[in-house]
Formats: C-alpha cells, structure tokens, sequence
C-alpha cells in the first residue's frame, strides 16, 4: 500500500492521495498496532508503519502542511527507533532536515541533517549514504558553510557512483543517480557554480531520465531558472514551457511555488518574445 500510494504522489503531487494514505493508516495499520505478536513481527510491523508515516508526512508537506507533516516526520523516527531501523530513523530525520531547509531555518536544518548522517553512519547501502550526505550539503550550502557542502557532497557523490543493483523497497534506496543529479546541480548552484549545476540537471532529464511527472517538472523549473542566471534567456524561456507542459494537474506546493517564481521572472522578462504567452499559460497553473 505504501508503494502504490507512494507511486501516485511521485506522479502527481503530495496533494493527490493523503487522505488515501491517513484513512488507511488509522483504519487499518492502527489496530495492527494495538493486536498481539511476536517480537519479529512487531519489529516488522513498526518498520513498515514508518514507512507509510513518513510518507504521509511527505504528502502532507507537498501538499504545504507543515505542520502535519512534521509531526508525521517525528512519529516515523519514533516508529522507527521501535522497530530498531536505522535506515528508516535517518530517512525520518533527513525529512524533517529538508522541510527545515525548505522554511529557511538555516541551523536547524544543519543539525538535523548532521544528526541523519550520524544516524546512519554504520549502513553500508550507497544509495542511503549518498541520500543523506547530500541534504547535508543542501543544509550547509544554505547556511553558507562551503566546506561542509563541498566536502558533503563529494561524499554524496562517492556513495552513489558505488551504488549497484536493484533498489531495495526502502524509501532512501530508491535515490537513484538521476535524483542525485537534480539535487547536486541546485546545490551548485546555491553556491554559485551555474555551469556545474546545468550539466547536473541535463544528466538529471536527458541521461539517467526521470520517469516521474512532478519530478520531471520541478527539474525543469529548476533549470530554467540556473539557465536565466546565466543569461541564457530563450533557453530559459523553453525549459519553462516545457515545465508548464508537465505542471498540469499536478498538485504539489514545490510545483505552485515554481509557478509563482517562474511568473515573478517572467515580469522582468515582460518585453521579451515569447515570455508574455509563457506568462498566460502559468497564469492557468497559478
């Protein structure tokens, strides 16, 4: 259950199927919860309740519940801590990290992501590393420590060229290279390499692909976005139209937001051709 709710919202936004996911979790896994097993089954069943919290927590902050969704984030770690999870403890953690990064509390969400990597400090899955080792590095390059992002995200990096195989079923084991590539090119260009951080987000959409919708279409915004920094202003322009091609019906707060920032670009942009008919299209969206 968690895996096709999971998959409904990686296509379509946090917004879509929450209430799936919360009717679900207390209908059905509650009085799992409270019934009867032994001590390998409970630890089973609490690793996979964490599982299905925190998603309900990833929903609920895509959806731009904050609140909620920290409180889903915390009650995973808590599930997982039970369930005797590190993996699962440090991917609760790395939430609450990025939602503090999202909100711009620039400490905290260094010391939540310091944390996340301690946690997980004794796992030998790459892709979990290369996972929590780059919302370090997102943390630190927001807080302004160019050390510790660099030296953050090399590690990412490390951890995940090393990563083989399948991907487990776990939430962490499926960053994939792509994924990497996305957050690698914003976390650049937070710390001002826009050429590095393009070459990241073509990798991200023209190499290792990215077969999710709501994915898809925030790399795109993200790379209209390093593009116009660059003065790259009819590559922008087409990045934009084809992230608005991807944005409908999508309901997710991270794709609003790149609507709203897109349009407040676009103002500045209001005597170029092309960017007035770009403006209305988003307008539709916003």
């Amino acid at each position: 259950m968690t895996k096709s709710l999971g998959d409904t919202a990686a296509e379509l936004g946090g917004g879509h199927a929450r209430h799936l996911a919360v009717r679900y979790l207390h209908d059905d896994v509650a009085p799992w919860l409270d019934g009867t097993w032994s001590e390998a089954v409970g630890r089973e069943l609490f690793a996979a309740t964490s599982q299905l919290v925190h998603l309900a927590g990833w929903m609920a902050q895509d959806e731009g519940n904050q609140d909620a969704a920290q409180q889903y984030y915390a009650h995973s770690f808590r599930l997982a801590s039970e369930a005797g999870d590190a993996e699962l403890a440090a991917t609760a953690l790395r939430g609450l990290a990025v939602q503090a990064i999202d909100l711009g509390f620039r400490p905290t969400a260094v010391r939540i992501a310091e944390e996340c990597v301690d946690q997980a400090k004794h796992l030998d899955d790459s892709r979990s590393l290369a996972y929590y080792q780059a919302t370090l590095a997102n943390a630190a390059a927001l807080d302004g420590d160019r050390r510790t992002a660099t030296s953050s995200l090399a590690a990412s990096q490390s951890a995940i060229e090393r990563a083989t195989g399948t991907p487990g079923e776990s939430w962490a084991s499926h960053y994939s290279i792509g994924r990497w590539a996305h957050e690698s090119g914003m976390i650049l260009a937070r710390l001002g390499d826009h050429t590095s951080a393009q070459e990241h987000l073509h990798h991200a959409l023209d190499i290792h692909g990215l077969d999710r919708r709501r994915t898809r279409a925030i790399v795109l915004a993200d790379l209209g976005t390093v593009r116009l920094r660059q003065d790259d202003v009819d590559g922008a322009l087409a990045s934009w139209n084809d992230f608005l091609d991807c944005a409908d019906g999508i309901r997710s707060v991270k794709v609003q937001d790149a609507v709203r920032d897109l349009r407040a670009r676009l103002y500045r942009l209001r005597d170029v051709a092309g960017a007035g008919e770009l403006d209305e299209r988003a307008a539709t969206l916003g």
